[in-house]
């Protein structure tokens, strides 16, 4: 059974952690990581990725950090960055393994089914843009 009374405040708390998440990763690329955005941006390459591969990941990171914490379509915010939080799940794996301690996959494993849990529950309260939804979606009117 659902607390009907907490629910919306647990949407609201996982859309402010994931925003915050993403507020985090950039902070640790653009002042923390030697070498900077660059080195990152270098490591696409060096990795054989695909060049779109960068311009979409920091995208899909400023559109997470600047959106879901003010609730501007936060559904479509949360697949949007899905797919990087999948693929550093991915690369980390082949990398690294699974446990976090030595830079494994666990961590971006949580945050990507986090980001499918808030997608299934919406904008929360305080959204300042809801997530526009689908036309079979909406309800029938007679």
């Amino acid at each position: 059974m659902i607390d009907q009374r907490t629910a919306p405040s647990a949407v609201l708390l996982l859309r402010v952690s994931l925003g915050l998440l993403f507020i985090a990763h950039l902070y640790w690329k653009f002042a923390i990581l030697d070498g900077g955005l660059d080195k990152w941006w270098a490591n696409f390459a060096a990795n054989g990725y695909h060049a779109i591969t960068p311009w979409y990941c920091i995208s899909a990171e400023f559109a997470g950090a600047l959106l879901l914490i003010p609730g501007i379509w936060t559904r479509w915010v949360s697949l949007y960055a899905l797919p990087l939080i999948l693929g550093a799940a991915q690369y980390w794996a082949v990398r690294k393994g699974f446990y976090f301690t030595i830079g494994g996959t666990e961590l971006p494993l949580v945050w990507g089914l986090l980001l499918v849990l808030q997608a299934l529950l919406g904008d929360g309260p305080y959204a300042a843009v809801p997530s526009p939804m689908p036309r079979s979606a909406m309800p029938k009117t007679a």
